[in-house]
């Protein structure tokens, strides 16, 4: 196992522990899927290092798969209050090193907290809040905050910008900032270098300081 490569056990394979699990495996790390449904099963089977059907009241098969072996475990059985209570109960009692739960609501949230898991995710709600944020704000669709003041933006490129090349445009010394990705055409970003040209609707990760980052931003919106 490489050094980097961390080893995950979820439970649940819906759209969520789906998604997270073949996300996870894509970023090279050891994914074990364990879900009541078989079909479920079948279809995270090719994206995962393994997949299990079991059902959560099988404490004697949660037991035998090492549970205090993963780095983090995942209980995304949100829609089976009782059966993700449960789960969440059993995992802490094996000895999970770290749990993180799905919660359906606030009232399970709070149970959840309370038998101990070590963090509890709404991912229909966190989707939501992080789309109002994005459709409200058409230039700025992401941001991130980092130490030392710089911060992470995802800006659509000022149409001053369009047709010229990032040595061109001298980004770095005329407006401190660094472009360090590119999105267009919904393909996966690119790493641009200096002769890379942009394009009208391409989305740049950009790294400034804020108020660097907000004179970009101005470029867009002039």
């Amino acid at each position: 196992m490489a050094k980097d490569t961390k080893q995950y056990l979820i439970f649940g394979v819906g759209r969520f522990g789906s998604a997270l699990a073949r996300k996870l495996s894509e970023d090279g790390h050891e994914v074990l899927a364990v879900d009541s449904d078989e079909n479920r099963v079948r279809s995270i089977a090719p994206y995962v290092m393994q997949a299990l059907q079991m059902e959560a009241s099988d404490e004697e098969g949660v037991r035998s798969l090492g549970v205090r072996n993963f780095d983090a475990v995942v209980v995304s059985i949100g829609d089976n209050l009782k059966n993700s209570i449960l789960m969440t109960l059993t995992c802490k009692d094996l000895g999970a090193r770290y749990l993180v739960a799905k919660a359906a609501d606030e009232a399970h949230a709070r149970v959840l907290e309370k038998i101990g898991a070590d963090r509890v995710v709404f991912p229909e709600r966190d989707a939501g809040i992080r789309l109002a944020k994005t459709i409200s704000s058409p230039n700025v669709r992401e941001l991130m905050s980092l130490s030392g003041g710089f911060t992470l933006e995802d800006v659509r490129a000022p149409e001053a910008w369009v047709g010229h090349t990032l040595k061109q445009l001298d980004i770095r010394r005329r407006y401190n900032v660094s472009i360090l990705l590119i999105s267009r055409n919904g393909e996966a970003p690119i790493t641009p270098n200096a002769d890379t040209l942009i394009n009208r609707g391409d989305e740049l990760l950009v790294l400034g300081m804020q108020d660097d980052v907000n004179n970009v931003e101005r470029l867009v919106q002039a």
